[in-house]
């Protein structure tokens, strides 16, 4: 079974940045595709950044492109968001996601972390 640990979230100002990281265990890395997620409150989930599995096709939500970076590191089965430029609008619980399909947002997603807590203020 599938787990996932995310780790590095927090309060940080706008402008600063923070590293999220997600450790996988309980299958083969290398068969999934891996994302990010946010969700405010209020809000309706999105996916912010998508790994494919070698890490040669990646995502970005509009809302985060030129600020986020998705990376993976398959000999350490973790998959990484560094979050640069932070806006309070960045401010919701990420977590981490794993799909056996392709690197894209409608894909399907069966694993989920249980979420970290980002919090910009102004």
């Amino acid at each position: 079974q599938v787990q996932l640990v995310e780790s590095g979230g927090g309060l940080v100002q706008a402008g600063g940045s923070l590293r999220l990281s997600c450790a996988f265990s309980g299958s083969t890395f290398t068969r999934y595709a891996m994302g990010w997620s946010r969700q405010a409150p209020g809000k309706e989930r999105e996916f912010v950044a998508i790994i494919s599995w070698s890490g040669g096709s990646t995502y970005y939500a509009d809302s985060v492109k030129g600020r986020f970076t998705i990376s993976r590191d398959n000999a350490k089965n973790t998959v990484y968001l560094q979050m640069n430029s932070l806006k309070p609008e960045d401010t919701a619980v990420y977590s981490c996601a794993a799909s056996l399909g392709s690197p894209h947002p409608r894909a399907v997603y069966n694993d989920w972390g249980q979420g970290t807590q980002v919090t910009v203020s102004s």
